[in-house]
């Protein structure tokens, strides 16, 4: 069900005692599961207000509310950017509608956020790391999942059977990320709290500065690598480079060196995801969009080799075979001379018989040592003897500078998201 902003502005003034507003305008969200609105009140005070639109959507925002109630305000102080404070709710069809106090700051799109000159790069890194280093206690509060390294990793296989399952995953994608997965290097990591959920949409700019942090429905305990999956589908190199080395140097305890391979992992394994949650809910819409999608990355990875997601899957690109010369037609081959039936055989190098070995012979005293070395025939790629030999770069290194192309069905979906977002706005 859709409402209309003046619909939520209703719900807002019974879900707040006093709220009087005095205009309303819709606000960017997740088009598919929830409508969302701002309110201006008579004191000039702004309050935003989500809608669910199905049972899901009502459970992450339930979820949410869990999550910031264990926000206490020792741990908020802490934080290096505002969390939303829940105002106010009402139920109506059996749905819970919730009204939040505004925030500062307003969502920037991808290319705007990549465009944007330092420090806003580094905010990104502080703020993801800030996240990450948040207490297990606010995930146990919230009786929320919680999965180690090996229980992730093993998640993430049930995953890929039942996508394997519906017959609509590109066999090569389902190759290379059970080849992933099989990689237990790969998944060696200490699990973090996590957003679960984050991207450009959830981050709150003013000023050229990241102030606040929105979407917090999928926090749980896992790997770090999932808030890094947005980053995937950004073109510009030195601007992830940028956030990760921020990051890092925010990390107590150091970080994994895979970070980035399984961050682009997982924004390959969620177009899978978009399609199996397509076929469940019977959305054609979604099937069909998530089947493109797919395709163009089987289409990348088969002619590129995709994305670095790891070692054993990172397969070579298909190599084209020359085109064999065409003969010229004036051009005659020599024919080649008959050997006469009368000529003698040539035997077989098994069935020759043994020669025996000739002794060596002295070799000349005025031959010099540079002359007794003669020609030898090497390997083009040997390594000469005189050379040291170059240590081997280790296989979860990660050159931002050279990576694969950026997954450009990925910065696609980004797009339809933006539409449809937009599309919301104007209705």
């Amino acid at each position: 069900m859709n409402r209309s902003p003046m619909e939520l502005a209703a719900l807002a003034s019974a879900a707040v005692p006093g709220l009087s507003p005095v205009s309303v305008a819709a606000a960017p969200d997740s088009a598919r599961d929830f409508d969302s609105a701002v309110v201006t009140d008579r004191e000039d005070q702004r309050w935003r207000i989500r809608s669910p639109k199905h049972e899901k959507a009502a459970f992450r925002l339930e979820t949410e509310l869990q999550v910031l109630s264990g926000f206490t305000p020792a741990i908020r102080a802490k934080l290096p950017f505002r969390a939303p404070s829940v105002a106010g709710a009402v139920q109506l069809d059996g749905l819970r509608t919730f009204v939040y106090h505004n925030m500062p700051g307003s969502e920037i799109g991808l290319d705007g956020l990549v465009a944007a000159s330092e420090p806003l790069p580094q905010d990104i890194g502080r703020v993801t790391a800030a996240i990450h280093q948040l207490s297990d206690a606010v995930v146990e509060a919230a009786n929320l999942p919680v999965y180690t390294a090996d229980e992730f990793r093993s998640r993430r296989l049930n995953e890929l059977d039942q996508a394997a399952l519906t017959g609509a995953i590109p066999s090569v994608l389902l190759r290379r990320w059970e080849a992933a997965l099989e990689e237990t290097s790969l998944w060696s990591f200490q699990p973090r709290v996590v957003h679960g959920d984050l991207h450009e949409d959830n981050l709150l700019v003013e000023r050229g500065r990241v102030v606040g942090v929105t979407g917090w429905t999928d926090l749980h305990w896992g790997d770090p690598a999932t808030d890094f999956a947005w980053l995937a589908s950004v073109e510009e190199p030195a601007f992830v480079e940028k956030i990760i080395e921020s990051y890092r140097s925010h990390m107590k305890g150091g970080t994994d060196e895979n970070l980035m391979r399984r961050a682009s992992l997982a924004a390959e394994f969620a177009l899978a995801q978009w399609m199996v949650q397509g076929i469940s809910t019977h959305d054609e819409q979604i099937q069909g969009e998530a089947a493109t999608l797919l395709e163009e990355l089987a289409e990348d990875v088969r002619d590129h080799g995709g994305q670095d997601i790891g070692v054993a899957s990172h397969p070579a690109p298909t190599p084209v075979p020359e085109p064999e010369p065409t003969p010229d037609p004036e051009s005659k081959a020599p024919e080649t001379e008959k050997e006469p039936d009368d000529a003698p055989k040539v035997a077989l190098v098994e069935d020759a018989p043994e020669v025996p070995e000739e002794p060596e012979e002295p070799a000349d005293e005025d031959v010099t040592e540079e002359d007794d070395d003669g020609a030898v025939i090497t390997d083009s790629g040997a390594r000469p003897a005189d050379e040291p030999e170059q240590p081997a770069e280790p296989d979860n290194a990660v050159n931002l500078e050279t990576a694969p192309i950026p997954l450009e069905q990925l910065r696609a979906m980004h797009q339809r998201r933006d539409n449809e977002e937009h599309d919301s706005r104007e209705s």
